[in-house]
Parts: structure tokens; sequence; C-alpha cells
């Protein structure tokens, strides 16, 4: 673990400049002039760059600008939007390692393990929805010889997207894409803690795009976010972030009847059955559905872990072990397992929670890996942490941390546990691990989340529909089903014919 003080040069760090944004098919600075600093998780404090600070004005003219875009681009014959989105994926495959150490450096993600598979899942959503485009269609109705009753799938108009810091390429990659083809122009609001790497994305679309089809504006949530979610002149807001947050962005965005779709927060259970094969291979999966890879900030990560009570020492032992020999450090770095926090609020409320748990007597942290006195001066990092012997009343078994931090909770009977997986506000993920076909449907089926997952910590697919139950979102993203509900709107058209 990063333990002393190291210099830009030895982190790989680039200098800082200045990343303008995007609107109307230009770079540009903010109409007030205004410019945030932009710092790299890597290095405590140290400037990356600087971006544009939006005022309602910048959004108004991005808005602006999506709105005159938005007729020429709907009218256009679908193969053009697919040929566009299939130029931007070959584009973005030709720049993949920039902008995977873009996102190491923007983010914290470690290069190796998050950032390229990044970018690669980015490429795929463009290919996808570039490979769906003619799917946008309505149906004929059989009404007889004197009627041609048929329906239009048509585009929404504007599309408000507004992005997290955790992994901002891949749900940029969940929402452009798919509003783009299905005829929509799009206004994004970048994260104020993560919004270079989108920059670069839309230079990277700019070559392939008509002007004012895709704009990118950046600045602080409070203002830019709050002034695209009220804007009259959006159609769609498609946010994902926090479930407090989401609630604000529904009541705003529903006040004036605009369509919404959130994907929100998640506590999401993991549920191991005594018959696993407790193997590397079985260990190494777990291990991916905690998303410490990602500094456990991942609304999928499995950070309740309900263990049977047969094989709970044995699991939780290895599981444990292999955490405990992961690598945390610089994210720009070929070696490291583990990056860095985002910044300094999100450090110091994990910290909080990892406090709380670890100054509690009721459960025991048989892996601490919160920062102490004297280590982790560089950047903002930090180790795993597992505590042991947790129920599912406690305050860390119910609270979303976003953070390295799992809870390990032992059960004896299967509906007991499919009862506290449910027993909970969030219902995004769940994985399930059993050889026993029977036991993994059933508890599939019966836990209240959108996302599910069988023997595997990863297994989601472009084309899959992606969202939450309960508070954790409303809406589906990354398949056709999702594209066509949350991006288009039904027209029927009757035409009465004359008979011979």
């Amino acid at each position: 673990m990063t333990s002393t003080q190291a210099s830009p040069q030895q982190l790989d760090i680039p200098a800082a400049k200045d990343y303008p944004m995007f609107v109307d098919g230009e770079w540009a600075e903010a109409v007030g002039g205004g410019w945030s600093e932009v710092t790299t998780p890597a290095l405590r404090g140290h400037l990356i760059a600087r971006v544009p600070s939006s005022t309602t004005e910048d959004v108004d003219r991005a808005v602006n600008a999506a709105r005159r875009a938005f007729r020429p681009w709907r009218s256009q014959h679908f193969t053009a939007r697919q040929r566009a989105l299939g130029k931007i994926a070959e584009a973005i495959e030709a720049r993949s390692e920039e902008l995977a150490r873009l996102t190491a450096l923007d983010t914290g993600n470690a290069l190796r393990t998050q950032a390229r598979p990044e970018v690669t899942t980015l490429v795929n959503l463009f290919r996808f929805f570039s490979g769906v485009a003619g799917e946008i269609k309505g149906t004929v109705l059989p009404a007889g010889d004197d009627q041609l009753q048929y329906s239009r799938q048509e585009p929404l108009g504007v599309v408000g997207c507004i992005l997290p810091w955790n992994s901002p390429l891949m749900i940029a990659g969940f929402k452009i894409p798919a509003a783009l083809v299905a005829g929509n122009t799009v206004v994004v609001k970048a994260a104020e803690a993560a919004p270079l790497s989108v920059l670069l994305l839309a230079e990277i679309c700019a070559e392939f795009l008509p002007a004012g089809t895709l704009n990118i504006v950046t600045g602080r949530g409070s203002v830019v976010g709050e002034a695209l979610v009220n804007h009259p002149g959006v159609d769609k807001v498609s946010f994902t972030g926090s479930t407090e947050v989401g609630r604000h962005v529904a009541r705003e965005a529903g006040g004036r009847l605009a369509h919404v779709s959130l994907e929100l927060g998640g506590k999401n259970p993991s549920i191991v059955f005594p018959d696993v094969d407790v193997d590397e291979a079985f260990i190494d999966n777990l291990l991916l559905s905690t998303r410490v890879h990602r500094q456990g900030q991942s609304c999928t990560a499995g950070s309740r872990l309900f263990l049977h009570r047969d094989i709970y020492d044995e699991v939780l032992d290895k599981l444990v072990t292999t955490l405990a020999a992961l690598e945390v450090g610089n994210p720009l770095s070929e070696t490291s397992d583990i990056g860095a926090i985002i910044n300094d609020k999100q450090f110091s409320s994990v910290c909080n929670f990892l406090e709380d748990g670890l100054s509690s007597s009721k459960v025991t942290a048989v892996l601490d890996g919160s920062p102490k006195d004297g280590t982790n001066t560089d950047g903002y990092y930090m180790g795993p942490t597992v505590f042991s012997g947790a129920d599912n009343s406690w305050r860390l078994s119910r609270e979303e941390i976003f953070g390295p931090a799992l809870v390990a909770i032992p059960w004896s009977d299967q509906s007991d546990v499919i009862d506290m997986a449910n027993d909970s506000h969030y219902g995004l993920a769940a994985y399930v691990w059993t050889h026993n076909l029977d036991q993994a449907l059933s508890t599939a089926h019966a836990l209240e989340t959108g996302w599910v997952q069988v023997n595997q910590g990863g297994g989601q697919m472009v084309g899959q529909s992606y969202g939450g139950y309960k508070q954790s979102g409303i809406g589906r993203e990354v398949s056709l089903e999702g594209m066509i509900a949350g991006f288009t709107q039904t027209k029927q058209i009757n035409v009465k014919l004359r008979t011979p």
C-alpha cells in the first residue's frame, strides 16, 4: 500500500491543462468565464485539469443547440445513425489506451483491473446500439381492408444525461448511444469530480455527429444538473447517482411531466449456499462480485455477504486471504489491483463508516484495510475491510458505504436468508452461489432485485436489461427493450382507406 509522498512524475501523472466543454459542435468556455479545478485521487490535492464552471446560461445554450439538431437527426434513415455509431465505436477502440489512462487519472480506478475494461464496455455498447438501430419500429394491426392501423416508435426529443463519477465512461455508454440511435439529441452533464474522460469521448464522437447532436457541459450539480433537470426544452432526464439525489431529480423533472429514468444506489446481497466448491475459481468470482477492484464504489457491489454457517469460516478465511494480497496503489500503475477513492469527501465518508464498525463490540474486523496514521499519504488509498458476525439490522449492513467494505452475515435457512436479502429499501443487484439448480432459480426468482447473477461475479452483457427495484431506480438501460421504453414514445396512426 502506498505510504510515502511521491511526485507527479513518479506516479506518471501528466501536466495539468484546460479542457473546454463541447456545445453545438464546438469547444467552448463557460459564458461567465469561470473555471473549476479537477484533482486526481492518486495524489491528494494535485491539480490535473480545469474545466468550465457552467451556469444556467450555458445549459440553455446546450439545450437550444440540441433542439435545433433534433429534427434533422431524427429525420435521417436509421442506417445513417447506425453508421455514425459504428464509426464512433471504431474510433473509441483506436484510442482506448488514451481513454483508459485518462479514466484512471480522473476517477482513481485502477488501469488494469477497471479503466481498460470500462473502455472495452463502452466500445461494446456503441456497437450494440448501432446493431439494433433497425429494431426501433412499430406494428401494423390486421384491422380489415378499409383500415391501415400502425404504430411508430418516435424519439422523445432532447435527452439530459447526468453522469456519476465512479464509472463515467461506462454509464455514458448506457445512455448516449441508446438515446442517439433512437433519434434523440443529447446534453450530458459530466460528473464534477470526474469529467475528463467524458470530454475526451466528446472529442472522439465529434467527427461523426452533426453539430448539436451531442453536447457535454461541466460544472456543479447544484447549478448545471439542476438547470438541466428543470429546463423546459429537455424532454427526458436520465440520471445515475445516489438515491437521495435521484428522489430530487424525480420530483423536479416529474413536476413538469418530463420523462425520467433513474439508476440509483444498492446494498446488494450475495448468498452463498453450503454446496459450493470453495476453490480458487469460486473465490475469484466472489471477489469480483464485491467490486473491491473499483474501491467498492459501485452500486452493484455485493457488500452484504450471506454465508451459510456450514461453510462460513472456510469461505471467509479464503476470501480474506485473497483480499489481503491485493495491491492498493497508484491507479496508473500496471501492478495495482485497487486504485484510489475519488476524493476527500468520499474518503471521509467511508472512513466514518469503518470507524463505526471498528469501534463496535458486536462484530469482528477480520480484515482491516482502513487508513492508519502515517500511511496512505499520497492519495485516497484504502484497502478492503471485512466485518464478521454481523446481522442484517446493523447500520453497515443496511446503508450503502460505497467503499471497499464487506459485511459477512451467517444464515441457516433458505427462506430466512431470502427474507434478510429482501429486507432493504434497495433492490438493484444480487448474487447467488450454489450448484443446486432448484435452489439457484427459486432464490433468484424470490429476490426483490432487478439484476441477479448466479455463480458469477460479473456476467452482465450488453443487450441485457439493467436497472433496479424499489429505491434503486426506475427504468432499464443497456438493452433494446430498455432503449425503446426509455428513449422513444409510441404514436398510433389509423387511416381510413377507400375500398374497391
